[in-house]
């Protein structure tokens, strides 16, 4: 039988940290959601950045067009499409520059996208120096054009998958 004069604790038993975890619970939701507050009004605005750039650099609408970077083994593919499949002027205009940027690419000539991403734009030096062993394919579809982006080095498959990345990010 136990005292009824002795405390929880000193008969074995724990009382709860009811407040404590109250405490605890509303500032990781306070931290949370002024993270994501300020974290998501950079984005915001790196992606309003992004699109002012990419207007003065690419050719095609931006806002007709999807952009999709699917990373492989071996590098990736970049596909660029015209949402609606009868805008032929968007997708003329995403041919004729996908392919000016094959060209460009397989030179080391990385300008355009370091134009609209900025210059530390990540696993773009790593193309730039890696550019003759990638091999850039350009291909027209239906609706638009894909560039292929292949090499056997690892480094470099990293610096294509860093550089899609963030090109994914920049764009949404």
């Amino acid at each position: 039988m136990t005292d009824p004069k002795l405390s929880p604790l000193s008969r074995g038993v724990r009382r709860k940290p009811w407040p404590l975890v109250v405490m605890v619970a509303l500032v990781a939701v306070a931290a949370t959601g002024w993270w994501l507050a300020t974290r998501g009004g950079d984005l915001a605005d790196r992606r309003a950045e992004v699109a002012a750039r990419g207007a003065d650099v690419m050719p095609f609408d931006l806002t007709r067009t999807t952009h999709v970077f699917s990373k492989n083994a071996t590098g990736g593919v970049q596909t660029v499409t015209a949402n609606d499949p009868a805008d032929t002027t968007q997708i003329e205009l995403i041919r004729g520059h996908l392919r000016e940027e094959a060209t460009k690419f397989t030179r080391g000539d990385f300008a355009d996208p370091a134009a609209i991403h900025g210059h530390d734009m990540p696993g773009l030096a790593e193309l730039r120096a890696g550019a003759a062993r990638v091999d850039v394919r350009y291909e027209q579809l239906e609706d638009g054009a894909t560039l292929s982006y292949s090499t056997e080095e690892p480094q470099l498959v990293k610096g294509i998958h860093a550089w899609f990345e963030a090109q994914s990010s920049d764009h949404g």
